[in-house]
């Protein structure tokens, strides 16, 4: 993610997470972070970005910030795929394990994290604000980042078939020689 996909991500935020959305200022100080500690992609095709999702990789742990597609685009593997290319960036920076909130109230991304090998370790209660909905707390090991089921959509290198696909670039090469995030 650039900050040339803000106004798109900004967009699919407000539409996905209302009130508890990320502001600007908010999307950008994560961008800034690029790639020092954290890795951003997003997932687009000719129609603009499907999703986009976000990691912070700190020692041997990582923590997965944010997932979202877009809700005409559920069950097109795009969400996997975008974990898939959060968990591979964790293990290659390092991480050994990798945490993650979730709403209790999403039971859509609870299967997803369950069928990627996380476990429920805790419960952050009123962690979402400002619904005060409760966050699930998950961990996994990075022992192998090995894709749990058929095929998704190739959200790092691109995909020939339609599916929408993430900006070619590792995180490492996501700032320009100004220190600007491209």
């Amino acid at each position: 993610m650039t900050t040339a996909d803000l106004e798109s991500v900004l967009e699919l935020e407000l539409a996905l997470f209302g009130e508890e959305a990320w502001s600007r200022q908010m999307l950008e100080g994560e961008l800034e972070q690029q790639p020092a500690s954290r890795c951003y992609l997003v997932a687009e095709d000719d129609r603009g970005i499907a999703g986009y999702g976000g990691v912070l990789a700190a020692g041997d742990q990582a923590d997965i910030l944010t997932i979202a597609v877009g809700t005409t685009r559920w069950g097109q593997g795009i969400g996997s795929s975008l974990l898939e290319a959060l968990l591979a960036e964790a293990a290659r920076r390092g991480c050994t394990e990798v945490f993650l909130e979730v709403r209790a109230d999403n039971s859509r991304a609870q299967r997803l994290y369950h069928w990627w090998g996380f476990a429920e370790i805790g419960i952050r209660r009123g962690y979402y604000q400002p619904s005060g909905t409760d966050a699930i707390v998950m961990r996994r090991s990075l022992a192998s980042v090995v894709r749990p089921g058929p095929p998704a959509a190739d959200v790092r290198h691109g995909a020939a078939d339609g599916h929408p696909v993430a900006h070619p670039f590792v995180c490492e090469d996501a700032v320009a020689g100004d220190g600007e995030a491209m």
